[in-house]
């Protein structure tokens, strides 16, 4: 018996396992799409709740670059209100999840000094949408479902 048929047994639970895992994959990317947008359209919600403290907070505490304050608070919201939404749905899915990469590059480096919890979560975000810019939506997405129809 060769080496290479003594492994088929493996290999052929190896492949079950990963055909398995790829089956999983629409769910994760939708997972990932939820937690993401709800993160940041609730930020978004927070900052047009009580517009007067997002812009003291983007005047005083958020030093973003190049960017007068008032104008800096109404991307960031506006952003954080938009973008979300079409991550949810995975209408422009890579378009919305480079977008608020944007974000929370932009919200890491205005902060200057981050607590290091709140800079872990900024991270898992990050990677999380890093993932989404790379591999899209998914299956369960606006963008797979009219994908076709922009094709024909």
């Amino acid at each position: 018996m060769t080496t290479l048929a003594a492994l088929a047994p493996l290999l052929r639970l190896w492949s079950r396992f990963v055909a398995a895992l790829e089956a999983l994959q629409p769910a994760a990317q939708l997972g990932a799409r939820l937690y993401v947008a709800q993160v940041f359209f609730m930020s978004g919600l927070t900052k047009i709740h009580d517009w007067d403290t997002t812009l003291a907070l983007f005047a005083d505490e958020y030093q973003v670059p190049l960017l007068p304050p008032p104008v800096a608070a109404v991307m960031g919201t506006a952003g954080e209100l938009v973008l979300p939404v079409l991550l949810l749905l995975g209408l422009g899915g890579r378009f919305a999840a480079l977008g608020l990469s944007v974000v929370n590059a932009v919200a890491v480096l205005s902060l200057g000094e981050i607590a290091p919890a709140a800079l872990q979560q900024h991270v898992f975000w990050g990677s999380l949408l890093l993932a989404l810019v790379l591999w899209g939506p998914g299956k369960w997405s606006l963008d797979s479902l009219l994908a076709p129809r922009l094709a024909a």
